[in-house]
């Protein structure tokens, strides 16, 4: 039975050349192109907010669909995001706790359950979790983070490399499946990753100048002194000001650095911007010195120190951070103008999210990991012209744990039990939808690259406890109403006694519901954990 609608559109093919408009017009199981990138945040896409950068490709999937206002990771950074996303399951569950986990990929994942389905599915892109991609029919991976300029690829034939910037190249890749590549009598779902807009930020050739003349706004928090804040803020090194690379993140030349006296954070940053400087043409490189070059002469010149050096980071940072996205952005209408010329926009649904969310600025910082909500939060539109009205919004809590029940649940795909998350489906056409009151967030990686404490979480409609523990033990507490940019620890204050205690409540029930109640550690995360101190040269 499940490949009856294969026979119905081959049969329907004989009376019409094009098997994607009669596909259209026909009550078969809709297509899926999932697009993921990497540290793409709200406040970076016009659809959010347009202070920044407008994206006017990207917005498209909301202007014809919904966006989700309140749309949340559980773990935020890369590797585990990406798990929960394929698995519906939280960390503790699904074999990726952080960056260093390789993923087990005897876990069930959508990709896998739509294949015994009837869908023919594919990933190119970004992949990021160490072992080979299963459940794809079609894959064509980054090793790792990949790299920006003429970027290698992992497939099942092996290694290759390819000419050209990685934002292009994905997508080249993307529309080659949907045009050629695809069994046209199966249903697709078609993962579409990019490594955009990923540290370190380096820009297309066609993007290089897109921001240079513009005065980026900086955030009313950028010179956050984390007075209310646990030990963990003013410990993390993700601060603008002292940890961002003025050679790899802003493109100074080390032999400026140097003659100035300007000492790097990490000694490899020197090098990781010369290998991606020399991944360049000499066509290329010309064009990159015509614009990095004046910018390399005035910051020689006025070798900015103290409040302006931390100012003058955070808009070169902004400035690439942009036009990284503006590349993302210009490929994405590429795929959604592909969709429209194959006839298949009318059924297929197509989801546009981020990993996690980001840091531009906000208490001074760049990356993600905290709880706080730039980088807990994400964006998330989705286009369905067969469910979602055009210009529709949500405001419901939804969390990346409900990707995977969703993608099944528009499939016709049976939910297994044990997946955590809940389909967004009913929110997709009603306004009338009991749903959660909560989300819950548990971040891991640590000790590890920006030293963010690891910490766990629960936030309602209005407040946030999170808990800072292993090497730390301290608690934070947030009235999201009266303190949106999250300044002022509440914790054990008299008016908010009440409230604390509710908190907490919610917190032991939340995470007894998502079967991670137990503090301690087994012996595989212990032993891990002793591995990962040594190679930081820890004792």
């Amino acid at each position: 039975m499940k490949y009856f609608y294969s026979l119905a559109c081959l049969l329907l093919l004989a009376c019409n050349n094009s098997d994607d408009k009669v596909n259209s017009a026909t009550n078969v199981p809709p297509n899926i192109v999932f697009i993921i990138t990497d540290d793409h945040a709200y406040q970076a896409l016009s659809a959010y907010e347009d202070h920044l950068i407008q994206t006017p490709n990207i917005d498209r999937i909301a202007k014809e669909g919904m966006l989700f206002e309140k749309a949340y990771v559980s773990n935020s950074i890369c590797s585990p995001s990406r798990a929960v996303a394929l698995t519906g399951k939280l960390s503790h569950l699904n074999s990726v706790r952080d960056n260093l986990d390789v993923f087990d990929t005897t876990m069930v994942t959508f990709p896998k359950l739509l294949q015994t389905g009837g869908y023919e599915t594919a990933i190119y892109g970004k992949w990021h979790l160490k072992s080979e991609p299963k459940g794809f029919d079609f894959w064509e991976v980054l090793p790792d983070q990949g790299h920006y300029y003429d970027p290698e690829f992992l497939t099942e034939n092996g290694e290759i490399k390819e000419d050209g910037y990685v934002t292009d190249v994905i997508t080249d890749k993307a529309i080659e499946y949907l045009k050629n590549k695809r069994d046209k009598s199966k249903p697709f779902m078609l993962m579409y990753n990019h490594k955009a807009p990923h540290r370190q930020w380096w820009p297309s050739m066609e993007d290089l100048r897109a921001f240079k003349d513009q005065k980026i706004p900086v955030p009313e928090s950028f010179f956050d002194d984390y007075k209310t804040k646990s030990p963990a803020s003013k410990e993390a090194e993700m601060r603008i000001a002292d940890h961002m690379a003025l050679s790899a993140d802003n493109k100074i030349h080390p032999d400026i650095l140097e003659k100035l006296n300007y000492n790097e954070f990490l000694d490899w940053y020197e090098g990781a911007y010369l290998e991606r400087l020399s991944r360049l043409s000499e066509e290329e490189q010309k064009a990159w010195q015509e614009v990095y070059g004046p910018i390399n002469e005035e910051f020689e010149s006025n070798a900015p120190k103290g409040q302006a050096l931390a100012l003058w980071k955070y808009q070169r940072y902004m400035e690439d951070y942009l036009g990284v996205i503006s590349s993302v952005d210009r490929n994405i209408g590429r795929v959604l103008d592909e969709l429209d010329n194959s006839g298949l926009t009318e059924n297929t649904m197509v989801i546009y999210t981020s990993d996690q969310g980001f840091y531009l600025g906000e208490h001074g910082w760049f990356d993600k990991r905290f709880m706080y909500e730039e980088s807990f939060r994400t964006p998330l539109l989705v286009r369905y012209p067969k469910l979602i009205k055009p210009g529709s919004s949500d405001k419901h809590l939804v969390q990346n744990i409900d990707f995977a029940p969703t993608v099944l649940e528009v499939a016709g795909v049976p939910i297994p039990e044990d997946m955590q998350g809940r389909s967004l489906v009913p929110l997709l056409n009603s306004d009338t939808v009991e749903w959660r009151d909560a989300l819950y967030y548990h971040y891991y990686e640590y000790p590890g690259i920006h030293m963010v404490k690891r910490h766990y979480g629960v936030r309602t409609e209005r407040y946030k406890l999170i808990r800072f523990y292993y090497n730390v033990e301290a608690w934070e507490l947030y009235d999201l109403q009266t303190d949106p940019q999250e300044l002022n620890n509440v914790y054990d204050t008299p008016e908010y006694a009440e409230v604390q205690t509710q908190m907490h409540d919610k917190l032991e029930e939340i995470r007894i519901q998502y079967k991670d109640a137990s503090d301690s550690l087994n012996q595989d995360w212990i032993d891990k954990d002793i591995e990962r101190l040594k190679s930081l040269g820890w004792d």
